[in-house]
This record gives C-alpha cells, structure tokens and sequence, in this order.
C-alpha cells in the first residue's frame, strides 16, 4: 500500500500533480486547488484539457506533460461531475476521482494531490481514502508482481500538522487498512483460505491489534451445539470453524455484537450450484472478513465502545458425509431446522453465530453476509441491502451512505414469515415460494435474534466482489463492501448509543 500523508497546499511539487476537473456548461473547468498548477501554467492547462476533448465527466482521466514548463512533468486531471449547487465538493466524489486517478499512474513515484481548498478536513480524508484505496493490487500469488498506484501521495491541506488532520488521516489509515484486509482474504484462492487457516488470519489480525480472539474447533463446536455450522460443514475435509474476536474501548457505555457469515468456499452442496455460478465462491466470506477488519480497526482507533465479532467459518462441499436436503439439523438455540436446499446454507450457520452473539447480551447487533442472489436481483452489484429493526436499521443505513457506501433499506414483510415454517421441524431454511428471496432470509435470520434487541442484516452479495472493470477506488475482485458502514456505525453508537 502507498503511503498517504498530508501536506501544505505549498509544499513543493513532485513530478506528478493530480487536480480536479468539473463539467462546466461550455466545457471543463478546472476545481478548487489546481491554482497550484495554474500559477506556473497559466491558462495553458485549460487549453491543453479541451484540446484533448476532456469534459469533467466522473473518473474521467486525461494526462498533460509539461513539456519542460514546470518543474513537475505531469498534471493527472480527474473528472468530478457536475459541480454541486454553492460549489462545494463531495466527499465521495473526490474519494472515487482521486481513486481512479491513482489507479491509473502505476508504478509513479510521488504524487500530490491539489483537489479543493484544503481547509475542508472532510475532502483531506477523502481523497487520502481514495488514494489508499485506488492504489491497491493483490499481488501474493504473483511469481512477479508489478506495483500498482504510485509509492508516495501528498494530500494537499491548509494545516496538516493540527490535530484534527493528524486525526482524520489517522482513521483514513486504520480504514483503509480494513478494507485491504477484507480485499485480501476475499481474494485469496479457496485452497488456501479454508476454515482453518482462515480463523488464523483473523487470530494474527487480532493479536496483532492487541484485541482478544477465541477459536472453536469442530470438537467444541459439536460439544457447543452448533449443529448448523457442523451440518453446512459436514460434507468437507476441512471441518468448520467459529471465532470471536472481541475489543473492549476505554469508557465504553455501549456494547455492540458484529457477526458474519464465513463460507470459504460454496459448491451449493448437494443442490450444487452451475459451473458458471461458483466462479466467485471464494468471496462467501466476505461478511466474516468485513466484521473482523472493522473490529480491528476500531481497535487501531480506540473507540470508546465494546464489541464483539462472531463469525462462523465453514466449507459447504459435496461428498459422502454432505447434509442432505429433507435433513433435521438441531441449532445452537434448540430449535430444529429442516433443510429444504443445501444452498441455502449461509442462514444456517449464521443462525448459529447469532444466538451465540446474543448470549452476550449486547445492545445492538449487526450482521453483515453475502446471503443470497435475490439481493442482486434487487439492488444490482453495488447498493447494500439493509434489513432489521426499522429504526436502527435506518440509523445503519445512514451511517453508510454518509460515508459513501450504498445502503439501502428494505422491509422484512409478516406475509413472507409463514414461508419459513416446516411440517417436520421448527423452521426450514427455505421458502417454497421463489419470490423476495432476500426478505424471506432477512426474517430467518430474525428468528434467531433475542426479543427487543435492535439488530440490522446487510446483505452484501453483490457489492462485496467485482466482476466487471475497476470504478473509482473499487478494483476488480474483493472490494471490502460494508467495512464503510461498520466502522461508521461504531463511530455513531459510541458517541450517541
């Protein structure tokens, strides 16, 4: 990962300078902080960019050399859109343009970055989170890894030695960490990430934060009455897992329970999935990698908060010793489960995780899993599904969307409860009718959540892997969806409850 950090709007130039460009009425217009390049070049900047038809379209690119003009070689121009009504930038917009941008500039040395005033700490982070972000690759599986983004990024601010800079770059860092944790794990092959060896990323990822971990192993599990985690899990070599992974901040009034849904790999089981549709099944973990990351980092920024991470781990493979659909699974909350799909397997070992969760009595609980493809169907690749307790899941939902990340909530309608019931157990893991796939599971999981706890489910299947070409500081891959929204949600119950 490059090194962000901030610096005076005069500090002296490297050989790159990033600037913004917004879409004005007759053409591009260049954005607050380019005078640092326009001082030198004057109005020749501006002609360069409409010689070269840019426009300030979002994430646009367009790259000017100097030819000898400057001391720096090359103004990187992004596009920021329209401007906003007063003329102020948007955070996310500077965040996803100074993504692209440094995402286009491989293997760049230093770059400074001059988008707005520099008096708006709320731009500074942005574009540091962008950066961050933007330059990231997953190279550990290359024989020869070629560097992405560039080594050394200057973010222009008015005063970057005050405290509240120090700070806001400080969580820009912590974040930007977990989401390359979540990005990591996500993309690491599944021979290599397995329940085992992936609850000793999450211990190493902890003991490094200092924070608390406790691993249950098949034998505990079973001695625990996990009986979801042990039947999704039964049918691989590599037996499940469950971790906790638990922070406790000074002066902390509020206690919050984060747990996650951990499928290192998902074959669908014995309803076993099409080919085309296990070309991404590395990536059903992404809830559990998502909750452990945002503790981590809320350990890295000592929130005044108590929380815990439960996530359950599990391989869901086809062989002899597969559960089974029309199996009884008994969970870790007594109550029985008729399996009605083996691909419906994500809610079983959540159900698990979530009574464990609740036993700590915690005052919220979140959950955050790449659940089902009904949530694709409805929302597409990159909008969170939010579901819960209405206020507090409209109170997660806002947290997200104020840092960028799109969540969006959703109902979890009575007419869809009797669709759970079973004739030979007390639930089935699937509805018999096909329809509000995504709703039907948010209620499931609602079952299992104790009485008058508010609690919010994300579903992230779609936005936590890109399929498609990079956008903004999203690479293809892993993109650490909801580790946003986590964070934030642990920022506002540690100040407000």
């Amino acid at each position: 990962m490059a090194t962000v950090s901030l610096v005076g709007i005069d500090a002296q130039l490297p050989k790159t300078v990033i600037v913004g460009v917004l879409k004005g009425p007759d053409g591009p217009v260049l954005a607050p902080g380019a005078n640092v390049v326009t001082s030198v070049l004057g109005r020749k900047l501006l002609a360069a960019l409409k010689t070269l038809a840019a426009t300030g379209r979002a994430e646009e690119i367009t790259k000017v050399a100097t030819l000898g003009l400057a001391s720096f070689d090359l103004v990187v121009a992004v596009g920021l859109g329209a401007p906003q009504p007063g003329g102020a930038l948007e955070p996310e917009t500077v965040r996803r343009a100074v993504g692209a941008a440094v995402r286009s500039l491989s293997g760049t040395n230093a770059v400074h970055v001059a988008i707005g005033t520099g008096a708006d700490l709320a731009i500074s982070a942005a574009a540091a989170e962008g950066a961050l972000l933007g330059g990231y690759s997953f190279t550990e599986f290359k024989s020869s890894p070629k560097r992405a983004g560039a080594t050394r990024i200057g973010i222009a601010t008015s005063d970057p030695k005050s405290r509240p800079a120090v700070a806001s770059l400080r969580r820009a860092k912590a974040l930007a960490d977990a989401v390359v944790l979540t990005r990591d794990l996500v993309n690491a092959p599944p021979n290599e990430i397995y329940p085992a060896t992936l609850a000793k990323r999450f211990s190493d990822a902890a003991t490094a934060a200092g924070i608390a971990v406790e691993i249950l192993d098949e034998r505990a599990l079973k001695r625990g009455g996990y009986g979801g985690i042990l039947g999704v899990g039964a049918g691989s070599v590599r037996p499940p897992r469950l971790v906790r992974v638990s922070y406790s901040g000074t002066r902390a009034r509020t206690r919050v329970a984060l747990v996650g849904k951990g499928i290192t790999y998902d074959s669908g089981g014995l309803n076993l999935k099409p080919g085309s549709g296990m070309a991404t099944m590395k990536s059903d973990m992404g809830g559990a990698a998502a909750v452990v990351a945002t503790v981590v980092a809320a350990a890295k920024l000592r929130l005044p908060i108590e929380v815990t991470a439960t996530v359950s781990l599990a391989e869901n493979m086809v062989s002899g010793s597969s559960y089974r659909p029309s199996d009884v699974l008994t969970l870790r909350s007594g109550k029985t489960l008729e399996i009605a799909n083996t691909d419906a397997e994500g809610r079983i070992v959540l159900a698990d995780a979530i009574s464990r969760a609740c036993e700590d009595s915690p005052d919220y609980l979140i959950e955050a899993s790449t659940l089902t493809g009904a949530q694709v169907v409805a929302l597409g690749n990159r909008v969170i599904a939010a579901m819960g307790e209405p206020v507090f899941r409209d109170r997660v939902t806002a947290a997200g969307n104020s840092v960028g990340e799109a969540v969006w909530s959703m109902p979890l309608p009575d007419d869809l409860r009797p669709g759970l019931e079973s004739q030979v157990a007390d639930l089935s893991n699937l509805p018999a009718q096909g329809w509000g796939g995504m709703l039907a599971a948010g209620l499931f999981l609602g079952e299992f959540v104790s009485e008058g706890l508010p609690w919010v489910h994300l579903d992230i299947a779609g936005p936590s892997f890109n399929s498609s070409a990079p956008h903004g500081y999203t690479p293809k891959g892993g993109t650490g969806a909801a580790v946003r929204t986590l964070l934030a949600s642990l920022e506002l119950l540690a100040t407000e409850g």
